[in-house]
C-alpha cells in the first residue's frame, strides 16, 4: 500500500505535467466558423484569448450588420466549445479522467 510520501510525489509529478499541458495548449488555437466559414474566429486552446478573426469581404455589407455581429458570435462560441473540450481531452489524459478542483 503506497504511504503518503508516494502519494505526494505522485501529485507533485501530476500537477508538472498538468503544468505542461497546459503550457503547450496555450500556445495552440482551435477554430470556429459561422456563415458557411465566412466567418472564422481562433481562440486560443485554453481559451484566454482570441488570437484572429477573419471575415470574407462579400460578409461586408452595411445593412447586414446585425447578421455579420451574430456570425463573429456564433463562431467565437464554437471555437470556445472546441477549445474547452481540447482542454479536457488533455486534462484527462493527465489525470486519468480524475476531477480536480480548480483545474477545469
Amino acid at each position: 500500500m503506497p504511504g503518503l510520501a508516494d502519494l505526494m510525489r505522485e501529485a507533485q509529478k501530476m500537477q508538472r505535467e498538468l503544468q505542461k499541458v497546459q503550457e503547450r495548449i496555450g500556445a495552440e488555437s482551435v477554430e470556429g466558423n459561422a456563415g458557411g466559414g465566412m466567418v472564422m474566429v481562433a481562440v486560443a486552446a485554453n481559451r484566454e484569448k482570441v488570437v484572429r478573426v477573419t471575415i470574407d469581404p462579400q460578409v461586408f455589407d452595411k445593412n447586414e450588420i446585425e447578421m455579420l455581429q451574430d456570425l463573429i458570435a456564433a463562431a467565437t462560441e464554437q471555437a470556445l466549445v472546441k477549445a474547452k473540450e481540447r482542454m479536457e481531452t488533455e486534462m484527462k489524459a493527465v489525470t486519468g479522467g480524475m476531477k480536480i478542483p480548480g483545474m477545469m
